[in-house]
């Protein structure tokens, strides 16, 4: 099944060179909500390095979906930079996606330029920030925001999108009964709780279908295989969920599960980056959140062990109930050998993150030799470091600190234990 691997796929109306997908891990590589030389130079690398196809990750259909202040946000006049990335990706022999989504409550006004929206009312201990619940004119605007979003990627020469519908982002609050409390049409029973996820995507179809009913672009979606915590989606209702994009029109479905705002470390596993995390807040604007992250990052967002293949156990139900249906595995791919088990069980593509973050070749590697592993630890630097700069491993990162560096080192020492148990 190695050799399997690397075998072109068709996903939709587009075929890739084998089976690996760069997955959708947020690089905080664009200041000023535009693309930038690192980001140009990462996306290249990674299609340098063998992979199937790359992934721009957590672009915004429109200002209010913002939650990082060095996030894309999707706009006319970021198309043409857009475009040279794409060509670039395509000149190494890749395909280029770009993830589309909305943050919802994960925001703050002074990167969203509102009070951020919600499919209810609260309050973003996060940010902190109360959270606004969407009325129906606000409801349309981000769902025509998606329309407008796939059109200018296609714009922009990507080949597929991946529509954000997981990890407690927006329309995965309004599917979750944990952040979805409304008495309308969009809140109560779980096909009401689809009614948003259903709107955006028929835009979403609508603007990827070409006027003779031909798809000019391969469509996916990220979704829940659970929400990981008591009170939320559940496996069976997120199977639902899949069934209903499905028949929406998605090509592809990637299975992850996990919410930002509730249970972080179940989309990731691993420890909560408490230090890194803390070290690059500036302390003259997010003091009173460094302080916190630093008290209490761990009781906020305790430990899950990383373990290989981790979200398996669950994406093999949707496998079970959507047999002839093309499911995306996402989650703990780190060697040849665990990514021949994905093939093995059925998925035909799978996403890795971490894996080829700290070795934009591995991919190439995992060609050369069937016995590969990557070399990455798990410690999650690179995802602390992220939400204040940009995505990077420790080990290559041209800014850390001594202090860090031991952080770094005791943190593999408590996995490499955890492991061994």
């Amino acid at each position: 099944m190695v050799n399997e691997i690397f075998t072109p796929y068709k996903l939709g109306p587009i075929t890739l060179r084998n089976r690996t997908i760069r997955s959708a891990a947020f690089e905080g590589m664009c200041p000023g909500n535009s693309p930038s030389k690192e980001l140009f130079d990462y996306h290249t690398a990674v299609s340098r390095g063998g992979i199937g196809m790359t992934t721009v990750a957590y672009a915004a259909v429109c200002r209010s979906g913002l939650s990082f202040e060095r996030q894309l946000w999707m706009r006319p006049e970021i198309v043409p930079e857009l475009r040279r990335l794409t060509d670039a990706i395509h000149a190494q022999g890749a395909k280029a996606s770009i993830q589309l989504g909305h943050c919802g409550n994960m925001s703050h006004r002074k990167i969203c330029g509102c009070l951020p929206y919600g499919a209810s009312a609260g309050f973003n201990l996060y940010s902190p920030t109360f959270v606004h619940k969407m009325n129906l004119q606000e409801i349309g605007d981000v769902v025509r925001a998606y329309g407008n979003a796939v059109t200018l990627a296609i714009e922009a020469g990507f080949d597929c999108v991946e529509i954000h519908a997981g990890h407690g982002y927006l329309i995965s609050q309004f599917l979750s009964p944990f952040t979805n409390h409304r008495k309308d049409e969009y809140g109560g029973s779980l096909d009401n709780r689809m009614r948003f996820m259903r709107e955006c995507m028929r835009e979403v179809i609508a603007a990827a279908t070409a006027p003779d009913g031909t798809r000019r672009i391969a469509v996916t979606a990220k979704i829940n295989t659970r929400d990981g915590f008591k009170g939320g989606m559940e496996v069976e209702d997120c199977i639902e969920v899949a069934r209903e994009l499905r028949r929406l029109g998605v090509d592809a479905l990637v299975l992850s599960g996990g919410f930002v705002s509730r249970a972080p470390m179940y989309v990731m596993r691993g420890q909560f980056p408490v230090r890194a995390i803390a070290h690059y807040m500036p302390w003259k604007t997010q003091w009173w959140l460094k302080i916190g992250v630093l008290l209490g990052g761990k009781i906020v967002s305790p430990t899950v062990t990383f373990k290989p293949l981790f979200f398996m156990e669950d994406a093999l139900k949707f496998r079970a109930a959507m047999p002839d249906f093309p499911f995306i595995y996402v989650g703990g791919v780190v060697s040849a050998q665990g990514a021949s088990q994905v093939l093995e069980n059925g998925f035909p593509l799978f996403q890795m993150g971490r894996a080829v973050l700290e070795d934009t070749e591995f991919v190439n590697k995992m060609a050369a030799d069937a016995n590969h592993c990557s070399g990455c630890k798990h410690i999650n630097f690179c995802i602390g470091r992220m939400y204040s700069i940009s995505m990077a491993c420790h080990k290559t990162c041209p800014d850390i600190t001594p202090a860090l560096e031991r952080s770094c080192r005791r943190i593999e020492r408590q996995n490499d234990r955890m492991e061994r148990k």
